[in-house]
């Protein structure tokens, strides 16, 4: 697995634990860093969250081999986009991240995600 690798946080890194989560949506992982509880991936990929910390976006500087990562058992998102990680990595900061206003979800769309999310069946 040649493509590279992200991760996003609020704190100032040089490595990543086992069970780390990363990414290898560069954008998924900018929103990761403002630590939110709830991120929505609309069909056009906008990206929603209620993330409120600056953060910063890092690059793993390693190889990640299939031993590395598993897929994150519980993700809501589409498959192959959230992985935790088998083993310490190592980082390189790309900088700060900003959150955008317009990515920030509403008081009603968060209860409406959250809805969905209670009662996936209607």
């Amino acid at each position: 697995m040649e493509d590279i690798w992200y991760h996003g946080s609020p704190f100032e890194l040089e490595t990543i634990r086992k069970g780390s989560t990363i990414t290898q949506d560069r954008n998924l992982a900018r929103v990761f860093s403002h630590k939110p509880t709830l991120v929505s991936i609309a069909d056009d990929g906008t990206i929603q969250h209620n993330g409120t910390l600056p953060g910063f976006l890092y690059r793993v500087t390693e190889t990640i081999g299939p031993d590395d990562i598993v897929p994150h058992p519980r993700s809501s998102m589409e498959a192959r986009k959230e992985w935790l990680t088998c083993r310490e990595l190592r980082l390189e900061q790309i900088g700060p991240t900003c959150i955008i206003p317009q990515e920030i979800l509403t008081e009603t769309e968060i209860q409406q995600l959250q809805q969905i999310h209670n009662h996936p069946h209607g």
